[in-house]
């Protein structure tokens, strides 16, 4: 073969008949467009899996953070149940150390006293917290009124004893502290009796 029977016409389709130029040049835009088509939609779909893909990592770690708090907050209601049951053994302590004051229950004072210091800090590693509000302002979240005393020396709600200390833990009143507050005589209720 020759160099001159090899020349392929360019305008020549398979079966032989002449192509226009103009017709070539639209099935190449046609195809391309086509392909452009296809390309923008493999774009679109390819964008829309990735959006899948961050909305699931997002949800997975807003699951996560979320098992992660109720294992806290499980943890927390757990430890609030058994600090719940040791406050009384706390006030059977100070009972017991407030009555034996004399000098033949010194040696049984200090052990107690020992033992009462040991619970009290393994209490409070825990995460309570003491609520001891003497000469304090009155609030109902941590305090429980027990009795009222009309004086003009303390401020109107100022805690004058306190009963039985409170005890929180976390934020949360295990047991509000037992008080007496002052209030401030009223002349109209003096006036109302009379």
């Amino acid at each position: 073969m020759s160099d001159k029977e090899v020349k392929i016409n360019i305008n020549k389709d398979v079966d032989g008949s002449e192509i226009e130029p103009a017709e070539d040049a639209k099935a190449m835009e046609a195809d391309s467009a086509k392909e452009n088509a296809e390309m923008a939609k493999l774009t679109a779909d390819l964008e829309e899996l990735r959006q899948s893909m961050l909305r699931s990592q997002a949800d997975f770690a807003n699951y996560r953070k979320r098992i992660e708090k109720e294992r806290s907050e499980d943890s927390k209601r757990a430890t609030a149940r058994v600090l719940d049951g040791l406050i009384p053994v706390i006030d059977g302590f100070e009972h017991a150390l407030a009555a034996h004051r004399e000098a033949e229950y010194e040696n049984y004072r200090k052990g107690f006293e020992l033992i009462y210091k040991q619970l009290l800090d393994n209490v409070a590693k825990l995460g309570v917290e003491r609520i001891d509000p003497l000469g304090k302002a009155f609030d109902p979240h941590l305090h429980q009124a027990m009795d009222r005393t009309e004086t003009t020396q303390e401020k109107d709600g100022t805690i004058l004893q306190v009963f039985q200390p409170g005890y929180v833990f976390h934020g949360r009143v295990l047991r509000p502290a037992m008080v007496r507050v002052a209030v401030h005589p009223n002349p109209a209720s003096k006036e109302a009796v009379n």
